[in-house]
């Protein structure tokens, strides 16, 4: 099997650390948590534990008090919209085209646009459900999931493929592998990634703090320990990320060898704790990306310091990855949700450029010993990232330094 390299040759950021790449990797290399405390976000009777099931009695209630969550500062273009959604998405991909075009890409005459998104514009939703009449035709059309990705295309004069794609918290590196899987079977000539989640609302945290997962009591460092003692889940966040993606000559930051993407059919929230399709999953990837798994250096984890994920993950990186060392910025940028796939890869993508791993540092004692311990000088070598999404959800993606 050919193995085409996709290079990423652009990158944009809008997260909790502020508007641009820069600050995104400002904010990694800093070792400290975009988290802050919000309004909103607290909870009344104390919060559960991972191990807590939904409906237990004695669940938090939701208060007006302070809680920690990674929020999308405001920022952006009036002209991209009257949301933080919108501006956020726009800023991203504009960020990321321009990044692309100044290290020499031209666009070619088929660019596709794959956009990764879960809840969508959850400002926009107050239209829907504020009943009939109240809104004219015209203003019902931002809430739509096809206006963001038209306003882009027309933007730029894109007329490749453009999708929403949604798979949970695994939906940024699906995204990935999508745009992958055009390029490879000649669909496009190029394609704009965008992954965008802005969802961090008082009803959907709390939801997530009730499953028993999300924690909003105490600072992200404390909460999310990732493959660490005392981890008890994360911290909820934002983001809006973007790439460019060609197989075509292009200067870039790193190239996607290959990747795939696998449903565990198992429940709606729990891993399938025999694994199967998390390891032919990570498999599938290696095997389209033409390497063995002993050739993987580093795994940038899901690693949102949940039991199950990382007990998961540690065994893949145990049994699959043997050469790997395991690292996860969930505790600096927050668990972006559908976008968490996306900005975790961004680090990445970012390290290679810069020559260092931005890994979280360590708080706790480390429950596997390939566990990085903050930032670290860069060695050469293979990438894997891997996401697990709630409902079954898998993908895995391989990168490589540029070449």
């Amino acid at each position: 099997m050919t193995i085409q390299r996709s290079t990423i040759s652009g990158l944009g950021a809008v997260t909790g650390y502020g508007w641009g790449r820069e600050a995104l990797w400002n904010g990694l290399a800093s070792g400290k948590s975009a988290a802050a405390l919000h309004h909103g976000f607290g909870f009344g009777g104390g919060q559960p534990s991972v191990a807590q099931e939904s409906g237990e009695a004695g669940q938090p209630t939701p208060s007006d008090g302070p809680g920690w969550i990674v929020r999308v500062p405001e920022g952006g273009h009036p002209s991209d919209g009257r949301t933080r959604f919108s501006r956020a998405m726009r800023a991203a991909a504009r960020e990321a085209i321009d990044d692309a075009m100044a290290r020499g890409w031209s666009p070619g005459p088929r660019v596709g646009l794959v956009h990764a998104c879960v809840l969508g514009d959850l400002d926009m939703y107050p239209m829907v459900t504020s009943g009939v009449g109240r809104y004219t035709g015209r203003q019902y059309l931002s809430v739509t999931p096809s206006t963001p990705v038209s306003l882009l295309m027309q933007e730029y004069k894109f007329h490749g493929p453009a999708i929403n794609v949604s798979a949970m918290c695994t939906s940024g590196s699906a995204a990935i592998v999508t745009a992958k899987s055009w390029l490879d079977s000649d669909l496009v000539d190029d394609v704009v990634v965008v992954a965008t989640d802005l969802s961090a609302k008082p009803e959907v945290v709390t939801m997530f703090v009730q499953l028993g997962v999300a924690i909003t009591d105490t600072d992200a460092l404390n909460a999310c320990r990732p493959f660490q003692e005392g981890s008890r889940g994360f911290t909820f966040g934002e983001a809006a990320i973007a790439f460019t993606m060609t197989n075509r000559r292009a200067d870039g930051y790193a190239d996607v060898l290959g990747g795939a993407m696998s449903h565990d059919a198992f429940h709606v929230t729990s891993i399938d704790p025999e694994l199967t399709s998390v390891r032919s999953c990570v498999e599938q990837a290696l095997t389209m990306s033409g390497v063995d798994g002993a050739r993987i250096r580093y795994l940038n984890a899901h690693g949102p310091g949940t039991r199950q994920c990382d007990r998961a993950e540690a065994a893949i990186a145990d049994t699959m990855l043997p050469n790997a060392e395991v690292f996860s910025v969930k505790p600096l940028a927050g668990h972006c949700q559908g976008a968490a796939g996306a900005v975790e890869l961004a680090a990445s993508l970012l390290g290679y450029e810069r020559g260092e791993v931005p890994a979280t540092p360590r708080v706790a004692d480390a429950l596997i010993p390939q566990l990085l311990d903050g930032r670290t000088h860069l060695e050469d070598g293979l990438t894997m990232k891997t996401s697990l999404g709630m409902g079954g959800h898998n993908a895995a993606v391989v990168l490589a330094p540029h070449a």
